[in-house]
């Protein structure tokens, strides 16, 4: 497997040859201390996001695949958690989309029984949820944090530049059944583009979406880093100040 470019890899463990697929542990204000797995090829997506900090899609997929095998990932984290480090979530995210991993939730399975100690986070963009075997996979993750950038076909198309097949519809709906069939936490998460996903329509299509996905929260995001496209606008705390009034009475922070 190739070394993986990520923002938040700065401690030894990202660079140690002998935990290839674990990085951090990163702290976070939402996670805590948390201990990264990426299961993929630098760069495979659904997706291929302006904002994203890991670059252009180099591989741009919704075909899923067991890209590492899962021994190597399980022998990674019983090694790594063996010595039972002081960590608030084990976290799937990295540099690609962690449910195109076909051996998700062999691995999430394993951590709930092996080490049931550490809550278990996913990261996702949220574009294979239509998919009952995925959703079927995460059932017993503690916290999911799937996206939803654009709530309209252009902003989705203009921020997310997904893989061919691959619909906001079909995401919105994913995410409706998800949440049907998981009981846990979900938080979503929606980067703000200016001039893109912040019109009174954007925000109108956002609301009838979260109202039938029904999270728990719902964080709006924005540049705070370097990007990969020199087209993306920071938002202002004033124009994330009004998105929450607009939004409101949905719980937004």
């Amino acid at each position: 497997m190739p070394g993986y470019i990520h923002e938040q890899r700065k401690s030894p463990l990202s660079t140690a040859t002998r935990y290839p697929h674990l990085f951090g542990p990163v702290s976070s204000r939402r996670l805590g201390r948390s201990l990264g797995v990426d299961l993929l090829p630098y760069k495979t997506c659904s997706l291929d996001c302006v904002y994203c900090e890991c670059g252009p899609t180099t591989h741009l997929t919704a075909t899923r695949a067991t890209f590492v095998p899962v021994e190597t990932i399980l022998a990674e984290l019983d090694q790594y958690l063996g010595d039972k480090p002081d960590l608030d979530y084990v976290t799937f995210s990295g540099s690609g989309e962690p449910t195109l991993y076909a051996g998700l939730g062999r691995i999430i399975e394993h951590l709930k029984s092996k080490h049931p100690r550490y809550r278990v986070a996913v990261l996702s963009n949220g574009t294979l949820f239509s998919d009952p075997e995925v959703r079927r996979e995460v059932l017993r993750a503690d916290l999911l944090v799937p996206s939803l950038d654009g709530s309209t076909p252009e902003s989705f198309q203009a921020i997310d530049r997904p893989v061919h097949g691959i619909t906001v519809q079909q995401v919105v709906e994913g995410l409706v059944a998800r949440r049907e069939e998981y009981q846990g936490p979900m938080v979503l998460e929606v980067f703000i583009v200016p001039g893109v996903n912040d019109t009174n329509r954007e925000m109108e299509a956002l609301r009838k979406a979260a109202e039938r996905i029904r999270p728990d929260a719902i964080q709006l995001n924005r540049l705070d880093r370097p990007s990969p496209s020199d087209t993306v606008p920071v938002a202002s705390d004033e124009l994330l100040a009004l998105l929450v009034q607009a939004l409101a009475p949905l719980p937004v922070f």
